[in-house]
Order: structure tokens, then sequence, then C-alpha cells
């Protein structure tokens, strides 16, 4: 139940919907708006607020998902639920996109991705799944119509043998015209009776020529128009005369032959309305949770924690119309904490006028109730909010001149129908409770029907300025204080909600601000008494304490968070050092380890060496001197008895055998230039000489040598290299060209055509009609086109009629080897009537 009538008014829910509206993409989904209703049922509120949540992932991740067409056919379908009655040519179009689009959303939301956890295929958007699970999507419906209009909405020629006559026929005489006309044009310009730049013309439908009014008796025929200043007429000649009239009468039979066509295709579709109409409900919800989704991103929106009970624990909720309203002034909306339980059912708030307090009203109201209508809201996701079976509210000036009504009068029927029909299950929303008549009784009266609410466990928000709500807020349970935060110091309202305490009005703060006399102050504060200014003194100090504790508290919870993140990251940047230097150490002693090892069987290999090489008495004299040097660090590692010693040990010892190695090296390779004169050279690179780069295939010829640095031509490049890159070919550039010439225009030739034959593949091939024979021999070369373009699924559309011509089908796909799997079409898309092929 949701008091009074004008609830959404109240609250502003009439601009949530006039919102949503323009943000459906067709009168589907505003309908659906209008109908947004509030529900009290969980498993209803939780499936549309994740139909909504799964919507808004399909907008920000996917690219591909079906929205163009979202036409509203429903008003055609009915009316040719008539007999004689048939859809024109703009409403097939209109039907076939729609189809096209409902079709295409089905497929998307019912396709299945692999789960590794779960090893089995799941749905990432399964809430709408379920909801397009039971939609037929009219494929056959959609392919009578392609046979019908082509890509541009038009009939096509050949939607009937008929029309086709009746169009070759009309073109036939159209170019039989348009060849007269010309010819009398021309002998006419020649004549010098129409002006040389003169061109034949329409005019009803018939074709003309324009001619000054003196000269319209040398050209025979029929005067049709004339133009407005009356410097030209428009003669019909009389040669063309019967040809324009047979022009008109086939006309009139393509226009008959459409119809004929449109009633045929609409007998056809009419038994099938009802199924087509609920495909297109389908298609006004879809439109409907799209614009929801948008709304939510726009205004931050989430699903929050949602609970099958009675429960507000909102942190930072934020009203959505004053977000966008603030928006637009690059200003932020205050959010709202508040949390209402079973213990503290309800709030009490008080605190100065302009502080906040309606505004925190109407968006306890509004959210709750954008939440109960499948709407997401904008707050934190640690949110938790219940669910309510009423909402009332009692809010702003109800004074009635019919109805004979004050304000307070208004008031006090609204307290009479909440305390008879609210609950337990119930949320009440009163703005200024008591307000409109003599504060004395106001107040009692009100402390009265508080206990009545607070007897029936009902859940409420009040606001107030009365002190005796204040203290029967603290001396009952299920009754709490809140207060709207104001800056004593800055004289301006805070917005922020603080539940616990009562809030102070501020009055004479906000008297001595406007500038009233100090004496009037003074008056007034005598004639309260002195205990009620202390009191609300007392009052704001207590408030402003807590509020420099509680931001104190923040600071330290801060600084705590900031420490604990600090001293974790030390630690673990401290694991990972330690971790890294025992890596290091083990390495350093396993490189030990293997160059003790190795230090006999180096030494025998130097030695070995110098004996092979016949070196002189002084280099094996170093070799040996090297030997005895790498002994005595090898010695030294093992006499290290601290890691880190072993880790400088190894990095020295790696740089001395590298420059050893270097110097090696260098004196081997002069000894066996010294012993061994008779090696065969190398034979130089030259000017002319056949190279290729080192690990290269391409072959080409120096040009020019100069210094280290040779210019090679490769084919048509000219470019320098160093000479040490390039090695000797035995193979002339001339040679190489022409070899490699031939394979290159073979392969390129037949890339060329596969390419061409894959870009004009279709992946659906249809044989209904086809004898067996000839069905089996189309299959047979679209298989093979598909395996050799490496398609992935194609299908083949073979109705279903008395299933021979599909037997033969599957008959010749479980004999070729390039096919993993064949299986029926999903019953939505075709079902039995056609065959799914998967290729390896």
């Amino acid at each position: 139940m949701i008091y009074p009538q004008n609830f959404e008014q109240k609250i502003g829910f009439d601009s949530i919907r006039h919102l949503l509206k323009g943000k459906c993409l067709s009168t589907l989904g505003e309908e659906r708006v209008d109908e947004m209703a509030f529900s009290e049922k969980y498993e209803e509120i939780n499936e549309r607020l994740e139909q909504v949540m799964e919507f808004i992932r399909i907008i920000q991740e996917e690219d591909e998902f079906p929205d163009q067409y979202f036409f509203d056919v429903r008003p055609s379908l009915k009316r040719i639920r008539i007999e004689g009655m048939y859809l024109d040519e703009q409403e097939l179009f209109d039907l076939r996109r729609s189809l096209e689009t409902i079709r295409d959303i089905v497929r998307f939301l019912t396709r299945t991705t692999e789960d590794e956890e779960m090893e089995e295929s799941t749905s990432p958007y399964p809430a709408l799944k379920r909801l397009a699970g039971d939609i037929i999507v009219f494929p056959q419906l959609i392919t009578r119509i392609n046979n019908i209009l082509d890509k541009f909405g038009k009939i096509k020629d050949n939607a009937s043998s008929e029309l086709l006559r009746i169009r070759r026929e009309l073109t036939s005489t159209t170019g039989s015209i348009s060849r007269s006309l010309n010819a009398i044009l021309r002998n006419a310009q020649s004549e010098g009776y129409v002006d040389k730049d003169v061109t034949p013309t329409m005019r009803d439908g018939r074709l003309v020529i324009p001619v000054a009014p003196g000269l319209k008796r040398k050209i025979k025929g029929i005067v049709h128009d004339e133009s407005s200043t009356g410097k030209t007429v428009f003669i019909e000649p009389a040669e063309v005369v019967e040809a324009n009239n047979r022009i008109r009468e086939l006309e009139g039979e393509e226009r008959r032959e459409i119809i004929r066509i449109l009633t045929d295709f609409s007998i056809t579709v009419r038994p099938q309305v009802p199924a087509i109409l609920q495909s297109y409900e389908f298609l006004a919800e879809i439109d409907f949770i799209r614009a929801k989704a948008q709304f939510a991103i726009q205004t931050n929106a989430i699903k929050p924690s949602l609970e099958n009970k009675q429960v507000l624990d909102w942190r930072t909720a934020i009203h959505p119309l004053l977000q966008l309203s603030l928006a637009k002034h690059n200003k932020k909306v205050v959010p709202l904490d508040i949390e209402l339980n079973y213990k503290q059912r309800i709030l009490i708030i008080s605190g100065p006028n302009a502080g906040g307090k309606s505004v925190c009203l109407k968006t306890v109201g509004l959210l709750q109730y954008m939440v109960q209508c499948g709407m997401p809201v904008p707050m934190h996701e640690r949110s938790h909010i219940g669910i309510f079976s009423n909402i009332f509210i009692d809010i702003g000036d109800e004074q009635s001149i019919e109805d004979d009504l004050s304000t307070y009068s208004s008031h006090l029927t609204n307290m009479k129908i909440m305390m008879k029909s609210c609950n337990e299950r119930s949320l009440i929303l009163i703005d200024e409770f008591g307000g409109g008549t003599e504060p004395q009784i106001g107040g009692a009266i009100a402390e009265a029907v508080l206990k009545r609410f607070n007897e029936k466990g009902t859940f409420g928000v009040i606001t107030t300025h009365y002190q005796n709500l204040k203290h029967f807020a603290e001396d009952h349970e299920g009754v709490v204080n809140g207060a709207m935060l104001y800056d004593r110091h800055l004289m301006q309202a805070l917005f922020q909600l603080q539940i616990g305490n009562p809030g102070s009005s501020f009055a004479v703060e906000i008297a001595r601000k406007i500038g009233l006399p100090e004496e009037v102050i003074e008056e007034a504060s005598e004639i309260v008494g002195s205990e009620y200014i202390n009191a609300d003194k007392y009052l704001q100090d207590i408030v402003r304490d807590k509020r420099y504790w509680e931001t104190k508290r923040q600071n330290i919870r801060k600084r705590e968070k900031q420490m604990e993140e600090t001293i974790s990251k030390y630690e673990t940047e401290i694991q990972e050092l330690e971790k890294s230097r025992k890596e290091i150490l083990r390495k350093a002693k396993e490189d030990a380890e293997r160059l003790l090892q190795e230090s006999n069987a180096r030494i025998e290999n130097t030695i070995r060496t110098i004996k092979e090489a016949q070196a002189e008495k002084e280099k094996t004299r170093l070799a040996r001197q090297e030997l005895s040097d790498f002994k005595e660090t090898i010695e030294d590692i093992e006499k290290a008895d601290k890691e880190d010693k072993i880790a400088r040990k190894m990095e020295k010892l790696r740089e001395k055998q590298e420059r050893k190695k270097d110097k090696k090296n260098k004196e081997y390779s002069q000894a066996a230039t010294t012993t061994q004169p008779n090696m065969p050279k190398v034979q130089p690179i030259e000017v002319g000489t056949s190279v290729k780069l080192k690990g290269q295939s391409s072959i080409g010829e120096v040009l020019e040598i100069n210094g280290k640095n040779a210019t090679v031509m490769f084919g048509m490049i000219k470019t320098t290299v160093k000479i040490d890159r390039l090695e000797r070919s035995n193979i002339s550039p001339s040679a190489a060209q022409k070899s490699t010439a031939k394979s290159t225009f073979v392969s390129s030739e037949t890339q060329d055509r596969v390419y061409e034959k894959k870009l004009n593949f279709k992946q659906d091939i249809d044989v209904r009609g086809m004898r067996g024979d000839e069905a089996i021999q189309a299959v047979t070369y679209f298989i093979d086109d598909a395996i050799l373009l490496g398609m992935s699924r194609v299908r083949i559309l073979h109705g279903t009629g008395t299933g021979i011509l599909r037997t033969l089908i599957r008959n010749y796909l479980s004999t070729v080897s390039g096919i993993a799997h064949y299986q029926d079409e999903h019953v939505q898309f075709g079902g039995a009537g056609i065959t799914v092929v998967d290729l390896e």
C-alpha cells in the first residue's frame, strides 16, 4: 500500500519516470515505464534488480548488443487480424527489422561461455537469459519477408513472377517513350521550336516536352499543363500518348500485384499474430530494462544488499534528482548515512530550518520506492536495504478548499489513516510532525500518535522542532534522536545527519545573524526562561563536541590504517629482499661448486690445447700461470666462511674470467696463425661478389666497399652493411630472383582467389525445393568451400517436410572427414528444419 495517491509526486518519482521515458528507444519501453509499479515480493524485486545490473555490464563491456531497431508494430499486427487487411511496405520493413532485433537479442542473451572452475557452460547474464528463455524468434517468417523486400525495404522485382513481368514491361515501355521523346525533341530543336537546353519532364505521371506558348501548335499532341508564369506549356506528343497510357495501366497493375503479395503474406502471418505480439512484449521489457540501466549509470546507482526483512542501513545514499540538478552547477550532494533496525525503528530528526531535514525525508522515501520498483539506487555497495509492505508519507501543505480542511486538519487525517493501516512492515515518513496548530496541544497530540506508531513496531523517519518529542525518543526504546548538523561559527547548515542526539533549532543564533535587535533577543530569552536557553546551548555544545571527537576519531583511524599499510608494505619488502638475498647466495654457492668440480678438467684441457697448438715456452708459462691463479681463487672461495664474501668473490671471479678469456683467445689466435701457415684462407668479399646476410636467404651483389662497410644491392633495394655481417654465396642474384619470382607468382594468384572466395562466402545455404541429387551436389560444393576457407560453423536450411532431404544430407555429412559434428538448430531458430555443421 502506498499513501497518499500523489505519493510519487511528493517524493519526486514522477520526475524519475519522465527521465526514464527519455532514455527509451520506442513507445514499447515508454509503456513499460508507465506500468512500473511498487512491489513487496522479495524474489520479484531481486530479479528485476539483477536484470538491470546485468544490462549495465552489457552497456559498459559489450559492443555488439543489438539495439538498433526497436519498432512498435503492434498496432499494425492487431489491425491485420481483420480479414482483408494487410501490412504495407513500411510496416513490413519495420516488422522484419524488429523481428531480427528480437532474434539477435535472444541469441545474445542465451549464449554460453565455458566456466573453467565449474567445468560447465554458463551464461554471463543468467537473469536476462531467464527472461529470454521462452521467446519465439520466427526465422521462417524473417526468411519469407526477405523474399519479398530488398535491403532498403522495397518490394523486390522477383517477389512474384507477375510482378517481374509487369516491371520488365514498364522498363521497356518507359525506354521506348524516352527514345521517342528524344527523337521528337531533337527534331523540334533543329526546327527551332524548342530551346537547345530543354529536356523531357514529368507532368501528372506522363513524360512531356516544355514548349513556348506561341509554338505549341508546331508539335502535335496534348497540352497537359503550363508553368505558373504562363511562359511554358507542357505537351505530350501524339506519338507517345498510347505508350504513356500503357505505363499508367502497368503502374495500376503493379500496385494491385503488390497489394496481392502483401495480402497473401498477411494471411500467412494472421494465425501467428498472438505469438508475435508476445515477442514484442519481450522487446518492450528489454527497452525498459535498458532505460533503467542507462539511468543507473548516469546516477552511479548500484544494487545494495537486498534483505527480505525490514531494515535501512544506508551508507552515502544520494538523492538522484538533487544529484543531477546540482551537477549542472558543478556542485555535489552531501550523502546521507542512516540506519533503522528493530532496536531503533523510528528516527526523530531535529535541527534548524533549511538544514536538510525534508531532503533527508524525501531521500529515504524516494530510494526505498525506487528499489521496490526494481531500480538500482545511488549508495555505497556495503549498504543493506529491506522491503516494506506499506509506505506512508505526510509532507507539505495539504490545505483543501473543496473539502474545507485546514493544513492541520489534513495532517490529522493523514495521522488517522496511518495509525489505522500501519504495522511492523510499514514505513512512515512525516515532515514537521505536529505542526500547524498551537504548540503545546500540537506537541502533545504528536507525542501520543508517536507512541501508537512505536507500539505497532512501525519503521519511520519524522522531522520536528518539538522538545517533548526529542525527550520521548530519549526515554523510549525503538525511537532514536537524530540531528541535522549546523556550523555555529559559520552560521550555515552542513546537511549532515547524525544519529544519537537531538538537534538544536539555533533560533537565537539565526535571529542574531539576521540582525534582530539584541534587546528583542534578550527579552525573548527571558520569556522562555534561562533553563530552555541553557538546555539549547548545552545541546549545541554536545553536538559540537561530538563532531570534534568524531573528527578526531576518524583521523586516528585514518592514521592507524595508513600505519598498518606502511608496516605491511615494509614487511613484504623485507621478506622479498631476504628471499632475493638467499637466492643470490644459493646461486653463488652453486657456481662455486661447479667451478671447483670443473677445475681439473679445465687444467687438462688447457695442457692438451697447448700441446696440440705447439705453442712456445712463453705461452705455456702464461697458460700455467692462469691456471695457478684460477686455483688460488677457488681456494679463497673454499676458505670464505661468510655468505656475503662468497657473493663478492664470485662476482670478482666472473670479471677476472672474462678478461682472461679475451686475452687467451687473442694469444691462441696469434699462435694458430704462426703454427698453421698452410690452412686455406677465406676468400675476401670484393666488388661484384654474390653475398647474403648471415642467417638470411636473400642474395645480393656488392656494388662498393668503403673500409669496413659494403654497399649491397638486394633486388631493387640498395643498402649499406658491415662486411663482417656478410658471407659469400654460390648463387647469383639474378638466378635467385628468377626462382623467387616464379614461386611467388603461383602463391599470390592462389591467395587472391581464396581471399575473393572468402569475401563472397555465405555461411548459410538453402536447398529447400531441390531434388535429392541437386541438394547433395550443392551441399558438397558448399562444405568443400567451407573447409577450404577455414570456416568453423555453417548452416544448411533443408526444411522439415517428409524428412527425406534431411536424411540424405546427413548421410553425406557423416562421410566427410573434415566435419567434427552436426546437429539440429535450436528450436527457437528453426529446429529440425536446419542442420548446424561444426567443422574441424
